[in-house]
């Protein structure tokens, strides 16, 4: 899924964005992707890029930075400096609206700014750099035959890959300024580069892995340009990164807020294996083996009975709290049946079968019996309990896919 986005730096410029996020409830964290000097967003590479970290479960925000793409601002007044500063503030963005960011990944320039912006990204545990200069001031050979005109002008309007752009000696002095401490990186790293780019040397790579400290990681995109112009070449980045970064992620926290609900999917070639989503919470159900599953999880029944011995526990702790009780565990074992209706001597229904759930409730710590009895009463009051005891209508429709 992609979703275009607005959002706006600390200058109150509108930055343009497009968001990637994976089937719905399946996010497992989310990332900001950095474009290349005077690139955009939707160059190839960030596209294919974002749709693969995607589909692995990382949800990633692509923006273009001020003055470029469909971002506002005007491209002269930029520099690494407020690149830098776009990207915290995408960060920014993602954590209040969605969940902070933990992967950071930048292409070229953007990667040397990714860099250089994660240390004021606190909750950034992997940053990904794709064929970056170690220095920004590396990109000055682009603008060599220029830098004597902007020296003595402050501005001048520069060709740029068939495009032009207005350059001014703020951005010369801006980049001459920069200094970026890898060795106090503290995060994990992964160095990405091609030993054909020809816009940015493999010697700069190696700097950037030599001077970091670990754990870092060296990957060769053999055969790939500067641009990773095949998509190939950009899957296989996008491959090789998700499955790196996702060791150094705390997926435990990372549950995106996309949409609330509950989805179960299943394949048919998986037999009765069922994936489950509830409120970003993964599950699995099958069936047992003795009725052809693989018992690799639990069955619906079983989910049903958890969700009554789990509401019943929680009913019972939470009334010992408010009361002061020294309750200090409950068990709750619940046994599911369906018994013939004309066997129920205080079941409504007299014709086919009843289910009937038991519960075995456990109490641990010093009460009295008076309190015993009233936990076993309390237990009658389990939302799930009243729930499954109510006359119950479920409705369904297809729904079409998008």
């Amino acid at each position: 899924m992609q979703t275009r986005i607005t959002f706006k730096n600390r200058a109150d410029i509108e930055l343009s964005a497009a968001l990637h996020t994976p089937n719905v409830g399946d996010t497992k964290a989310f990332a900001v992707f950095a474009h290349c000097f005077t690139c955009t967003k939707s160059i190839n590479a960030a596209v294919a890029i974002s749709e693969t970290l995607a589909q692995r479960g990382i949800a990633t925000l692509r923006f273009d930075f001020t003055g470029l793409g469909g971002s506002k601002g005007d491209f002269s007044d930029s520099n690494f400096s407020t690149n830098i500063a776009d990207l915290i503030d995408a960060a920014v963005f993602l954590e209040r609206n969605f969940q902070a960011p933990q992967l950071l990944i930048g292409h070229s320039l953007g990667g040397t700014a990714i860099l250089a912006a994660s240390e004021h990204i606190p909750s950034a545990k992997a940053v990904v750099s794709i064929g970056s200069p170690s220095n920004p001031e590396h990109i000055l050979h682009l603008l060599s035959e220029h830098l004597q005109t902007l020296h003595e002008e402050g501005s001048a309007a520069i060709d740029l890959a068939g495009r032009k752009f207005n350059f001014k000696q703020s951005f010369v002095d801006d980049v001459k300024d920069q200094q970026i401490d890898y060795r106090g990186l503290r995060k994990a790293l992964m160095v990405m580069h091609s030993p054909q780019d020809d816009t940015v040397s493999i010697d700069e790579a190696g700097k950037i892995f030599s001077q970091a400290m670990h754990p870092k990681s060296f990957v060769s995109l053999d055969g790939a340009d500067h641009l990773l112009s095949d998509k190939k070449d950009s899957q296989y980045a996008a491959e090789v990164l998700a499955s790196w970064a996702l060791r150094y992620l705390d997926l435990d926290t990372q549950v995106a807020d996309v949409e609330q609900g509950i989805f179960a999917k299943a394949k048919t070639d998986q037999g009765f294996i069922c994936n489950i989503n509830a409120n970003g919470h993964e599950l699995l159900a099958d069936e047992p083996k003795y009725v052809g599953g693989k018992n690799l999880g639990p069955s619906p029944y079983d989910f049903l009975g958890s969700a009554l011995a789990s509401c019943t526990a929680m009913t019972l702790n939470m009334y010992a709290r408010h009361k002061n009780i020294e309750l200090s565990e409950v068990s709750v074992k619940v046994d599911h049946d369906r018994v013939h209706a004309s066997d129920c001597a205080d079941c409504e229904k007299t014709e086919g079968k009843v289910d009937v759930f038991n519960r075995a409730i456990t109490l641990e710590g010093n009460l009295t019996e008076q309190q015993r009895e009233r936990m076993l009463q309390i237990a009658d009051r389990c939302p799930v309990h009243k729930t499954l005891e109510n006359e119950i209508k479920i409705t369904s429709a297809l729904v079409a896919l998008d």
